[in-house]
């Protein structure tokens, strides 16, 4: 089985990939829905406990963020499937305000994500590691997979 681990600043696009990509094969956990880290923990156990494909649909930013999701997959056998968003703060401050106004993450927040985000990296455990970016034209998906070392974070911020 496998887990989908998203990174990403808010309104990075994370939510609608995940929408798009994975709504009828994976299960969608995030905390904006189920509050609680006690609850996060126990829908993923099911996860584990009945080999059901998930999709953690957090920010991520922080390698420790990741590790807790990424050290219980690999307990569990399941496949580590990474997807960044590119977040360029600028961009996601715009995207943010298009949201519905009780949708929108403060200005603040948005910043303090921005300065805590660290590229994943393959080392983390992840099987398969991607990069995202919304093409401005189309305002489509693109998806490459995760060149390494020579992805710098001014590429991707």
């Amino acid at each position: 089985m496998e887990l989908i681990l998203l990174t990403g600043l808010q309104a990075s696009g994370k939510s609608t990939f995940c929408r798009e990509r994975f709504f009828r094969t994976h299960l969608r956990i995030n905390l904006d829905m189920i509050n609680t880290r006690h609850r996060e923990e126990r829908l993923m156990q099911v996860c584990f406990e009945t080999q059901l494909p998930f999709v953690v649909d957090n920010t991520n930013v922080t390698r420790s963020d990741r590790e807790r999701y990424i050290a219980l997959a690999r307990q569990h056998k399941f496949r580590i499937i990474g997807y960044y968003f590119q977040s360029k703060i600028h961009d996601c401050i715009a995207r943010n305000e298009q949201r519905p106004t009780v949708e929108q993450v403060p200005k603040l927040g948005l910043l303090g994500a921005s300065n805590r985000l660290e590229l994943p990296s393959l080392d983390e455990g992840f099987d398969e590691l991607y990069y995202v970016q919304i093409d401005p034209e189309t305002n489509t998906f693109l998806v490459e997979e995760w060149e390494g070392t020579e992805n710098s974070v001014e590429n991707h911020l």
